[in-house]
């Protein structure tokens, strides 16, 4: 695994190699804004899947954001505003983890941003384990904490926050799956090269 601070770019000569081998391009947004503004749907769907289950435990108020109702007012907490940021790494360390060998990995990084972070690997790995990694960040942070935390009153207004905003911030990697479950046949492998993703069948 090494670390990066910029986005990764396509190498046009290892696009025409995968290409020559036999690997398929997927069909996905030209770039991140695309991408954000196709996952909107999910946003909002992911979102409420997110609170409709924080609600089974405790109901959300406006209280519990900062917003006082009668003046309109919201208060922001420096120290939640670092916590914050600090779930954004986790997010994005957790699809980390679960790419195999990521670790010993050259082909693996972690990117450290100014909008935040990212995971990225170019190991070939299975269609089954690409979506296992991209879904895992929403089932832990935003279905598996609430249903840990909520049976023992732990869900606190700062946690109901993060799991909300991890739902939202979930969604592109939700469109990524949905792309994936379209357009690969079950046991292809998958392999990235910067924004690109090619697929071959087994």
């Amino acid at each position: 695994m090494r670390i990066r601070n910029k986005i990764p770019k396509c190498n046009k000569e290892k696009n025409a190699l995968l290409l020559g081998d036999g690997w398929i391009l997927i069909k996905e947004p030209k770039n991140i804004i695309q991408s954000i503004i196709f996952s909107i749907p999910l946003m909002i769907f992911l979102g409420f899947i997110s609170i409709y289950i924080i609600n089974l435990f405790s109901p959300i108020t406006l209280a519990d954001f900062g917003v006082q109702q009668h003046n309109f007012s919201m208060t922001i907490n420096v120290v939640d505003i670092f916590i914050i940021i600090i779930f954004i790494y986790i997010h994005e360390i957790i699809h980390l983890i679960f790419v195999p060998n990521f670790l010993n990995s050259d082909n693996t990084f972690l990117g450290l941003t100014w909008f935040g972070g990212y995971a990225y690997t170019e190991e070939i790995i299975t269609k089954e384990r690409y979506i296992f990694i991209a879904a895992m960040p929403f089932l832990l942070i935003s279905v598996g904490s609430i249903l840990i935390l909520g049976p023992i009153g732990y869900l606190t207004p700062i946690l109901k926050f993060i799991c909300i905003i991890n739902a939202v911030a979930s969604s592109v990697d939700f469109l990524n799956i949905i792309l994936i479950s379209i357009q690969v046949p079950n046991k292809s492998k998958i392999v990235m090269n910067g924004e690109l993703s090619y697929y071959k069948t087994t």
